[in-house]
C-alpha cells in the first residue's frame, strides 16, 4: 500500500550535457540522472530513483527535461526546489517542481516532445561550437525547407533510426513539425512528434543537411523515406546541436 505521506513531484529542468555522459545513469556515475539522484538521496537518506521522459545523449542539451520521484516533503513544491538546488552544479538547473496525481509519469504519459537543432555556417567561432553543429560552408537552404516539407507527417521512420540501436517493432512516428528557419549564419531546425526513436532527430537533421550540401535531392529523400533503409548518405548530426526543449502532456 502507498504510503500517504509519499507525494509524486514533477521537475523540469535545464542542462548543458557537454560534460556530462548522458542523461542515463551509467556504471561509475557521470550522467545527469547520477547527479540528481546523488543530491535527492543525500536530502532523503536513502537511495532514490527518478524517472525521466527519455534519455538523451552525452552532449545533448535541454530546455525542458521533464523527470519525476516519490517522496515524503511536507515543505511545499518551491522549498524542494531550493533544497535540490543547493547541491546541483551550474550546468543543470530545476526550472520548476510541482506536486501531481500518483497516476503522472514522466515517460509513459508523454504525448509528445519539441526539439530544436542549431547549425552554424559561419566561420568557425569557439563560443559557438558548445551549442550548434559548425558547418561552416554555405548550404542550399530552399532545398533544406523542401526537404522538411517531404519528412513532415506521419511515416515509417526506419530509415532514419540509429544503426547501433536497439531493434524496434514500431518505427512509425507522427513528425507534427519539421521546421528550418535562417538568421544570419545561424540555422534553426526545431522537430515535433509524438516520439522519436533513439537519434531520430540527429538522422533527420544529418538527412536535411544532406540535401542542403547538395549530396541528394529532396526527391531522393522521399524515395529513401519510403524505402525504410538506412544509407550512408544519412549522417547522424553530432550531439551538441541539439535541445531537448519541451515534453508534451495531455
Amino acid at each position: 500500500m502507498r504510503d500517504p505521506a509519499v507525494q509524486r513531484w514533477k521537475c523540469v529542468c535545464a542542462y548543458d550535457g557537454t560534460n556530462f555522459a548522458g542523461w542515463q545513469s551509467q556504471h561509475g556515475g557521470g550522467a545527469i540522472q547520477d547527479v540528481i539522484e546523488a543530491r535527492l538521496t543525500q536530502m532523503f537518506g536513502g537511495l532514490l530513483r527518478i524517472n525521466a521522459s527519455g534519455r538523451t545523449d552525452a552532449g545533448v542539451h535541454a530546455h525542458g527535461q521533464v523527470f519525476h520521484f516519490d517522496a515524503a516533503w511536507k515543505h511545499g513544491p518551491e522549498r524542494l526546489r531550493a533544497a535540490m538546488c543547493v547541491g546541483l552544479p551550474a550546468a543543470i538547473q530545476l526550472k520548476s517542481v510541482r506536486a501531481v496525481k500518483p497516476d503522472f509519469h514522466s515517460r509513459f504519459t508523454a504525448t509528445g516532445k519539441i526539439y530544436v537543432y542549431h547549425l552554424y555556417l559561419g566561420d568557425a567561432d569557439p563560443f559557438t561550437r558548445p551549442f550548434a553543429w559548425a558547418i561552416g560552408k554555405p548550404l542550399d537552404i530552399e532545398s533544406m525547407k523542401a526537404a522538411t516539407a517531404v519528412l513532415r507527417g506521419k511515416h515509417d521512420f526506419r530509415a532514419f533510426s540509429a544503426l547501433n540501436g536497439p531493434p524496434k517493432d514500431d518505427t512509425v512516428r507522427d513528425l507534427r513539425r519539421l521546421e528550418l528557419v535562417r538568421r544570419g549564419p545561424r540555422v534553426r531546425i526545431t522537430a515535433e512528434a509524438d516520439g522519436f526513436m533513439y537519434k531520430m532527430v540527429r538522422s533527420l537533421v544529418g538527412a536535411v543537411v544532406a540535401v542542403g550540401e547538395g549530396k541528394m535531392t529532396p526527391a531522393q529523400l522521399r524515395e529513401l523515406l519510403r524505402s525504410k533503409q538506412r544509407t550512408p548518405l544519412v549522417q547522424t548530426a553530432p550531439p551538441q546541436g541539439l535541445f531537448l526543449v519541451k515534453v508534451l502532456y495531455s
